[in-house]
């Protein structure tokens, strides 16, 4: 808590006791600076962490970065990733636990030319389609395994998977029928190439029953047993989640914020405005807890691909989220 003192009493204060030092954390961000994660940003930019007493420290991601593994090798202390990643990781060793649920639901998407003839799920066979890995397959091979749908291509009643890379190339460069993209990222690049809505087939994940929950934030189970760090996390949930909805009241102010956090220069503020406009409407009604159906859908469509190539979890998972944290942080 801070206090405001004055003159005499705020000299004397100083000069009679250590300076007063903020609790250090570190944030692994599931992918480069961008919007996907202008609450936390925002969070920092407007203050809301120094509020808490938080030294926070946001290290993005990218393409060779697995937030599972930095955590697991005391590389942060809180990462946001895809609960199926989490839950993959959890199984394999690395103890994830989600503390909070900001994304109430999720962008994921198949993207098809309807020049490809695609219409339906049922001429997916011998057809090429783009998919995410690092943790993003899962829902893709939970839907194919729904279908009956090999994806080793070995035949025409199966689909040949490409490692799509994070962008929307493979689908403008007719490298393949589908490729996924995300609502507020590349569905978006798709459009600025002078592709129209009206030219594509799009499946939702969440419509097709696949649905699963994407960026929550996740610790390691051991850190949890220790009270001071269940407070720093109730602190940092609560600043982050003032952050998140300040940033969906705000999208202008918003983007300029992940624009000043973009050591690349990568980004450009007509892109980011626009993802943290489609971001939003993942994070409305969200307060930050965990909807445990919502947990039990993501948990049900992994495991509905056991039999699949690559499965997520093989079993029921157990301790795998808490509400402890946003019990406290939220009231």
């Amino acid at each position: 808590m801070k206090r405001t003192m004055t003159g005499a009493a705020l000299g004397l204060a100083m000069a009679a006791a250590p300076a007063w030092a903020a609790d250090e954390v570190t944030l692994q961000l599931k992918w480069v600076t961008q919007a996907q994660f202008a609450g936390y940003f925002v969070a920092e930019a407007k203050g809301f962490y120094d509020e808490e007493g938080l030294d926070v420290t946001i290290k993005p991601g990218g393409p060779d970065i697995a937030p599972e593994q930095v955590i697991a090798g005391g590389g942060a202390d809180v990462i946001t990733t895809w609960m199926a990643a989490a839950l993959a990781a959890r199984e394999r060793g690395v103890p994830l636990v989600n503390i909070a649920q900001p994304f109430k639901t999720g962008g994921l998407q198949l993207n098809c030319l309807k020049s490809s003839g695609i219409t339906s799920p049922e001429d997916f066979p011998g057809r090429t389609l783009g998919v995410w890995f690092y943790g993003n397959e899962y829902p893709f091979y939970a839907w194919m395994a729904s279908l009956g749908i090999e994806t080793d291509g070995a035949d025409d009643n199966g689909v040949t998977v490409l490692k799509q890379a994070f962008s929307a190339d493979p689908l403008i460069q007719g490298q393949a029928d589908c490729i996924s993209t995300m609502t507020y990222n590349e569905y978006h690049q798709i459009l600025e190439a002078g592709i129209a809505p009206e030219e594509l087939v799009t499946f939702n994940y969440l419509d097709m029953g696949f649905g699963m929950l994407e960026d929550g934030l996740y610790v390691l189970e051991d850190r949890l047993k220790d009270p001071a760090f269940q407070d720093e996390m109730v602190r940092f949930v609560r600043a982050s989640m003032k952050g998140w909805k300040y940033a969906e009241e705000h999208p202008e102010e918003a983007a300029e914020i992940v624009l000043d956090f973009d050591s690349s220069g990568a980004q450009t503020y007509s892109h980011q405005f626009y993802m943290v406009g489609e971001v939003a409407k993942l994070t409305a009604g969200s307060n930050g807890a965990l909807d445990e159906a919502d947990y039990e859908q993501t948990v049900k469509t992994l495991l509905s691909a056991v039999s699949a190539e690559n499965p997520a979890i093989t079993k029921e998972p157990e301790g795998a989220w808490t509400h402890a944290i946003t019990d406290k942080a939220l009231n």
